[in-house]
C-alpha cells in the first residue's frame, strides 16, 4: 500500500498547510463554533484579569471574586477546543509511534483512541450529569459570589456530549474512508 492510499498519512502535514474550513471536511457542524466560542473565553479571561490587574495597582483592591469566573472560563475554553481538536484531527497523539506503524496498525491505533476517548466523555457526561443535579437539588452555592454552583458544572456534560458528536463523527468518516 503506497502513503497515497494510507488514509492516515498525511493527517499532521494536511493541518498544517490546509486552510482551517477545510480541516474537518467531513464535519456537519462547522467547527468555527468551536473556534469562536474559545476565542470568546479567552478574550474575557484577559478582559477580567487584566482588569483585576489594573484595579488591584491602582487602588489596591483585589477582584478575588473573579477568579470564580476565569477558573469556568478556563474549563470551558479547554473542552471547546478538545472538541475542535477531534474533529479537525489534532488531538494528543504520540506521532513518534504512530509514524513507525503500518498502515493497518495505524488504523487500530487510531480506533482504540477513539474507543477509549467516547468511553471517558461519555463518563463525564453521566458522573458531570449527576453532580449538576446534585448542585441543583440542594441548592449549593458557589463560594466567591454565592451563585448556584450548577450553572457552572452544567458545562461539563453539554461539552462532553459535542466532544462525544465530534469523536463519533470522526470515527464513521474515518472508517468510511472519508477523512485522511
Amino acid at each position: 500500500m503506497s502513503t497515497d492510499d494510507d488514509p492516515l498519512t498525511d493527517s499532521r502535514d494536511t493541518a498544517r498547510t490546509e486552510a482551517p474550513e477545510n480541516l474537518a471536511p467531513h464535519a456537519r457542524v462547522p467547527v468555527k463554533i468551536e473556534e469562536a466560542l474559545g476565542a470568546l473565553a479567552m478574550a474575557l479571561i484577559v478582559a477580567i484579569s487584566f482588569g483585576n490587574v489594573v484595579v488591584r495597582y491602582l487602588t489596591n483592591v483585589s477582584f478575588a471574586f473573579t477568579e470564580e469566573f476565569s477558573v469556568f472560563l478556563l474549563v470551558f475554553m479547554t473542552f471547546v477546543g478538545a472538541s475542535a481538536a477531534f474533529a479537525t484531527n489534532e488531538h494528543i497523539r504520540i506521532t513518534f509511534f504512530l509514524d513507525l506503524m503500518r498502515p493497518r496498525t495505524r488504523l487500530l491505533a487510531e480506533a482504540a483512541t477513539l474507543l477509549a476517548t467516547t468511553a471517558m466523555f461519555a463518563l463525564i457526561v453521566y458522573y458531570g450529569a449527576q453532580v449538576t443535579y446534585d448542585e441543583w437539588y440542594w441548592e449549593e452555592t458557589s463560594p466567591g459570589l454565592g451563585y448556584p454552583a450548577w450553572i457552572y458544572t452544567i458545562w461539563l456534560p453539554l461539552l462532553s456530549l459535542a466532544i462525544l458528536g465530534r469523536v463519533i463523527g470522526r470515527a464513521i468518516a474515518l472508517f468510511r474512508g472519508r477523512v485522511r
